[in-house]
Order: structure tokens, then C-alpha cells, then sequence
């Protein structure tokens, strides 16, 4: 017991003293670790993007967006938009308008209480013309990849750009085609009601009777209708060479199905809305009835086509539907007129817009003194063994 006394102070001694050599020890690497500067959280330019990610065209929506974020992530991996000097990261909102005019407002209101400098959207002209005012008012860069209706460029908002063309120029291209290259005499003509489907409808009835053609019929729907059985069999009677249908793809489909029960003999002509894979998923065997326009570049034709598409399936794991080369160019336009303006600031990147001449995925992006672009394409396809075939380009 005396012995046991004895060592323990030398024993705790001995241990006091390794404790001491240790903190001696450890104390180079804590100053070494407190002169280390922290890593500054990198400096973040907020971009917004808005579709219908939920209802009927989702799928649409969701193909806009995607390509939107590919190539913000794109921006990224290669270190970000250096701006002034400065490195940026890019951030990427998105929303969802369920292609409703007042669900449009208040996302549109949402990205700009959130700090946005600029969006890309949005899908539908129905929510994208309310929603340009509010980008407007706010001094926001406003791009649209696939609204087409003309109202949107008309009204005068410095704020306003898109990259397609717009639906003067399509419906006049869907109407020559019909009577120039379908030899049509007759048309019957429905829409949707929307800003898209009933303008561009509008424009087809108006250059369809400057060519000739004789319109038999001109009926109306909505952007959820799926029964055309009352509508068609009014139309069934005037035997058409062919109906054109103002609206979307998930409408279109069922409305394909419909015609061919019904033994109506009449090709289908639409728009952009309508000119996709989703349409002959959705028209099954009748979707070779269609012939269909995209507001843009046929992608494939494109030098830097094919690359996207094979890029956009590997990230996403889908195929490109219609727009999304489009929405995926407006990032890199507003990219660049952010380095143009030289500094985060709403209203130097507003200036900055007009000067744009971007070649990108859909080819080259320059803007008229309304923020149409200019020398637009319009190209046609048409569906054979359930897919869409190229037939031509015009501008």
C-alpha cells in the first residue's frame, strides 16, 4: 500500500507532463488552421425559368426547363460567368404557371421578389404576355423559347425577347403548305381558345383564304378538351382536305383518334404546340394523319443538333420533346449579355440584350428593335412510322 502511494504521484506527474508535450505539439497545427482562410461562399446570379410542370403539357414544361438547366449546369462545371472581374455561379428557379394566366402572374411575381436578373420562359403566349408586364415593371430580361404569339413582342417592353419565330410567320407557313404542297381546296379550322391555339389559328383562316382556300368550318374548344366527337361530326359533313388544329399536343392526340374512328378522311395540320413525340404517343395509329411546323430550326439539322440531343438524353434520360434546344440557348444569351453589361445590374443587363449575336444550338440569335428574333425559321414535318420526318425549312 506505502509502495502504491509512493509511485502514483510520480505516475501522475509523468502523465501531466505527456499531456503538456502533446498540447505543445498540437498548437502549430490550431494556429496553422486558424491562418487559413475559410472558403468565401461562391457569389450566386439568380436566373428564372417558368412552364406548366404539373397538368396536361407538363411534359412540355419539363422539357423547357431541362434544357435550361443543362445549360446552367454546363456554366458551371466550367467555372462559372466570370462578370467584371468577378466569378459567378449561375442558380436556376424554376416555376410553375400550370399554363394559367393567373398562376403566370404569380410566378412571374415570385422570381421577382426572389432577386432574378433574367427568365427564360415562358412556355405558353397565354401566360407569357400577362407575365411581361411584371418583368417590365421590375427591369427583368424576359426570354421566351417557345412563346409565338406576336402580341407578346407588340407591347413594347424593352424587357422582352424571344428565340423563336413568331405565329404571323408560322400560320402563314401552314397555310401556304396546306394549299402549295397538300393541294388543299377546302379547310376546317378548331382551336383551343388559349392565346397560342386561337391566334395561330387565327392567322391560318386569315392566309388560307388569300390563297384560295375555301374555310368550311371554324369551331372551338379549350385547352382541356378531349372529347371532339360533337365537333368533328359537324365537320365530318363538309368533308375538308384538311383540318388545322390551333392548340397542344395533349389535346391533339386524342382529337387524331377521334377523326380516324369517325372515318373522317382529312390530314391534320398544326403548330409547334403539336410537333412532337408526345402527340404520336398520344394518337397511337392515327398519328400519321399529322402534319405539323416547329417555330425554329429542325434541331437534327442543325451543326450542333445531334450533340445536344445525345447530351440531353444522357443527363436526363428522356428525349428531347420540342423546345428544349431553344430554352438551353436563351440561358447562354442572357449568360452573355450579363458579360456584356459588365456588373450584376437589372437594368445594364437590359441594355446589354439588344447587341446579341449568339450562335448557339438552334443557329443564330439576333434581335429585332421589338426582341422578335430575327430572320426566323419555320420548319415542317410530318409523323411516318411513328416518327417525326423533316419535310423543309422556310424563312
Amino acid at each position: 500500500m506505502n509502495h502504491l502511494l509512493k509511485v502514483a504521484p510520480l505516475a501522475i506527474a509523468a502523465a501531466v507532463a505527456l499531456a503538456a508535450c502533446g498540447k505543445k505539439e498540437e498548437a502549430p497545427a490550431k494556429a496553422e488552421a486558424a491562418k487559413a482562410p475559410a472558403a468565401a461562399p461562391a457569389e450566386v446570379i439568380k436566373i428564372g425559368h417558368v412552364a406548366p410542370l404539373t397538368g396536361g403539357i407538363a411534359h412540355l414544361g419539363k422539357d423547357n426547363e431541362n434544357g435550361a438547366r443543362l445549360a446552367v449546369d454546363e456554366i458551371n462545371a466550367a467555372s462559372g460567368l466570370e462578370v467584371g472581374g468577378k466569378k459567378y455561379k449561375l442558380e436556376l428557379l424554376a416555376e410553375d404557371d400550370k399554363a394559367d394566366p393567373k398562376e403566370g402572374t404569380l410566378a412571374a411575381q415570385k422570381l421577382v421578389d426572389a432577386g432574378v436578373v433574367a427568365v427564360v420562359g415562358h412556355l405558353n403566349s397565354g401566360t407569357s404576355i400577362p407575365a411581361s408586364k411584371i418583368y417590365a415593371d421590375a427591369n427583368v430580361v424576359q426570354v421566351s423559347p417557345s412563346a409565338t404569339n406576336p402580341k407578346l413582342t407588340e407591347q413594347g417592353f424593352k424587357t422582352t425577347f424571344r428565340v423563336v419565330a413568331n405565329d404571323n410567320q408560322q400560320g402563314a407557313v401552314l397555310a401556304n403548305y396546306a394549299a402549295t404542297e397538300m393541294k388543299a381546296k377546302t379547310i376546317a379550322i378548331i382551336d383551343d381558345r388559349t392565346a397560342y391555339g386561337q391566334g395561330l389559328a387565327d392567322v391560318v383562316e386569315k392566309v388560307a383564304k388569300e390563297k384560295g382556300l375555301k374555310v368550311v368550318a371554324r369551331e372551338f374548344a379549350t385547352d382541356k378538351t378531349t372529347d371532339f366527337n360533337a365537333i368533328l361530326t359537324k365537320i365530318r359533313a363538309a368533308k375538308p382536305d384538311v383540318v388545322m388544329y390551333g392548340g397542344m399536343d395533349a389535346t391533339a392526340g386524342p382529337l387524331a383518334k377521334q377523326m380516324k374512328q369517325l372515318g373522317i378522311k382529312s390530314k391534320l395540320l398544326a403548330g409547334d404546340g403539336v410537333c412532337s413525340p408526345e402527340f404520336i404517343k398520344l394518337a397511337g395509329d392515327a398519328a400519321d394523319i399529322l402534319t405539323c411546323s416547329m417555330a425554329g430550326e429542325a434541331v437534327e439539322k442543325l451543326a450542333k443538333g445531334e450533340e445536344f440531343k445525345a447530351k440531353y438524353k444522357a443527363k436526363f434520360g428522356t428525349d428531347v420533346q420540342i423546345y428544349s434546344p431553344y430554352s438551353y440557348d436563351a440561358v447562354y444569351v442572357i449568360a452573355e449579355a450579363i458579360k456584356r453589361a459588365g456588373k450584376v445590374d437589372k437594368a445594364a443587363i437590359v441594355a446589354a440584350m439588344p447587341a446579341t449575336n449568339y450562335t448557339g444550338v438552334t443557329g443564330q440569335i439576333q434581335f429585332d428593335e421589338k426582341g422578335d428574333i430575327k430572320n426566323g425559321a419555320i420548319s415542317m414535318f410530318r409523323v411516318k412510322d411513328g416518327k417525326l420526318e423533316y419535310i423543309s425549312t422556310s424563312r
